[in-house]
């Protein structure tokens, strides 16, 4: 399972050999009681990292979430944490490090979700996610209210220019998709007029709107008239996401709400 795995790894890249600090001050019987805490507004989400994390360090830890994921909070406690002292001094930076990370793609997605209602558009997520946490933060994503697009380069035809190049034009490469994997959903990436032409004629049924200012794009949506589902991407912030959105695209990706969410502040106060 890739969170066992994901925590696996991050505590061997923190514990090391030991925890040098905690095995030598905090007796190997001692209990203690600990609370996370949410220290400014957002979402939270990753209650099962931080659970796991206690977990593989010492089973006898019990994790009690104290919020629902994925709702917008103000502040206040996440989690209950009792057992081990040793286990919840040990875990708490790797616990916080994911659950913290989590949550502040979640915030980002809530925060780009509240942004666009009432445009019609819905917000996607991109590849450009933390190597090997791809899966828990486009987790996270959807948690926050937004939507996810293809997970990677298996599960959907997003023909780009260099794509095009190679295959010899538009209507080449969505011919050949289209013959290797019809199942599939196909996106043709475009970057103006003569493109948009080329991409309908050949049956795209969505086109990816490369890098166009929010003129362009108005222009796109009339020029498209319904006849395909339209994404807007490239260069798109949170500050211009809705200008964006209003255009009347479909769908707006922003890979800011995984590459630039900023981490949740969230620390965890131990009580003896």
């Amino acid at each position: 399972m890739e969170l066992t795995r994901l925590v696996a790894e991050a505590l061997a890249e923190d514990v090391g050999d030991g925890d040098v600090t905690t095995e030598a001050t905090v007796p190997a019987d001692a209990q203690a009681t600990a609370t996370i805490v949410q220290k400014e507004p957002g979402v939270i989400f990753g209650l099962e990292a931080a659970r796991e994390t206690f977990r593989q360090l010492d089973p006898a830890v019990r994790f009690t979430p104290l919020v629902e994921e994925g709702v917008w909070r103000e502040r206040g406690d996440v989690a209950r944490i009792e057992g081990p002292a040793r286990a919840l001094l040990t875990g708490e930076r790797t616990a916080l490090n994911l659950l913290g990370r989590l949550s502040g793609v979640a915030t980002a997605a809530a925060t780009a979700a509240r942004t666009v209602a009432g445009t019609g558009a819905t917000v996607l997520d991109t590849r450009k996610t933390t190597p090997g946490m791809r899966m828990l933060e486009k987790a996270a994503v959807r948690a926050g209210g937004a939507s996810n697009h293809r997970v990677g380069l298996f599960d959907a035809f997003l023909i780009k220019e260099n794509h095009i190049a190679a295959a010899g034009g538009i209507a080449r490469a969505v011919d050949a998709a289209r013959a290797a994997r019809p199942d599939l959903l196909l996106e043709v990436e475009v970057r103006n007029p003569q493109e948009i032409d080329e991409a309908l004629a050949a049956g795209a049924p969505r086109l990816l709107l490369d890098n166009m200012t929010p003129e362009q794009l108005r222009a796109a949506v009339a020029q498209v008239a319904g006849r395909a589902e339209l994404e807007a991407s490239g260069g798109v912030t949170l500050e211009t996401l809705r200008e964006v959105a209003e255009t009347g695209v479909d769908f707006v990706s922003l890979g800011a709400l995984t590459h630039s969410a900023r981490t949740l502040d969230l620390s965890m106060l131990l009580h003896t």
